[in-house]
C-alpha cells in the first residue's frame, strides 16, 4: 500500500523495512496488542492501518467485519504442510505444547472461505500454494483488493516483479526465523497412512463447502 514510500527496489536498508526487521515485526499483531493490554496504541497507528491476526472469523471485532472499507486478507495453506509448520514452530516454544490445546484447523479455514464467498469485496481468501505457483497475479489481486492497482508505468518499470523478488523466501530468509516455507515439506516428516487419514478428515468437515485441498 505504501510503494511509493518504501520502493521495492532499494537496496538500502533504511530505505525498507522489510530489509532490516523480521516481517512479523513489521506488522503489529492484534492479539499481542490486546493481551497487553495496548490496544490504544492500533488509533496512533497512520490510516490505513494494517495489523495481523490469527482470531477466528467470528471473533473478529465487529468494527472490522461489519465495516465495509476494512479489507480481510486470509492466507490458507495445505493442512498437511501446515501441520508440519507448526509443529517445527512449537517445538521451539516448548516440548510439552500439543496440537489438543488448539482448535479445529477446518473451522478456521471455513470461516474465512464462507466469509470470502458473502462478501468477496471485503474479504479476500488466497491459497499459499498458487501464490508459490503465480507470485505476480496474485500481487497483482491483491493490490487491485486493496484499492491500489498498479498503474502502467509501474507495470512497465517492474514493479511488481520488484515486490515479488523483496517478499520472495530466498531474500527474507537470513531475516526469518521460521523454517523455510516451502510447500510439500509433509512428505518428509508423515507416514502415506498418516497422510490419507489428515486428508479424509479435512474432506470431510470441508465437505459441501466447495473448498479442497485435493
Amino acid at each position: 500500500m505504501a510503494r511509493g514510500a518504501y520502493p521495492p527496489a532499494a537496496t538500502d536498508a533504511a530505505a525498507h523495512s522489510l530489509l532490516r526487521l523480521n516481517p512479523h515485526q513489521c506488522v503489529p499483531f492484534m492479539e499481542r496488542l490486546f493481551a497487553a493490554g495496548e490496544e490504544g496504541a492500533m488509533d496512533t497507528l497512520p490510516s490505513p492501518r494494517l495489523v495481523s491476526t490469527h482470531m477466528h472469523h467470528s471473533i473478529l471485532p465487529t468494527s472490522i467485519t461489519n465495516n465495509p472499507h476494512c479489507k480481510i486478507i486470509y492466507i490458507c495453506r495445505d493442512p498437511k504442510d501446515t501441520l508440519v509448520s507448526f509443529w517445527h514452530f512449537v517445538k521451539k516454544l516448548s516440548p510439552k505444547i500439543t496440537f489438543a490445546d488448539y482448535g479445529p484447523i477446518w473451522d478456521h479455514i471455513l470461516g474465512y472461505w464462507n466469509a470470502s464467498k458473502a462478501s468477496p469485496e471485503t474479504v479476500l481468501f488466497l491459497r499459499y500454494e498458487e501464490m508459490l505457483r503465480d507470485p505476480a497475479g496474485n500481487v497483482r489481486k491483491l493490490a487491485m483488493f486493496v484499492g491500489q492497482p498498479f498503474s502502467p508505468a509501474e507495470e512497465e518499470s517492474g514493479v511488481v516483479e520488484q515486490i515479488v523478488k523483496l517478499c520472495s523466501i530466498d531474500k527474507l530468509k537470513s531475516l526469518e526465523v521460521n523454517k523455510r516455507g516451502g510447500k510439500g515439506d509433509w512428505a518428509n516428516h508423515m507416514t502415506p497412512d498418516m497422510a490419507r487419514h489428515l486428508d479424509a478428515i479435512v474432506e470431510e468437515k470441508l465437505s459441501g463447502s466447495g473448498l479442497s485441498f485435493a
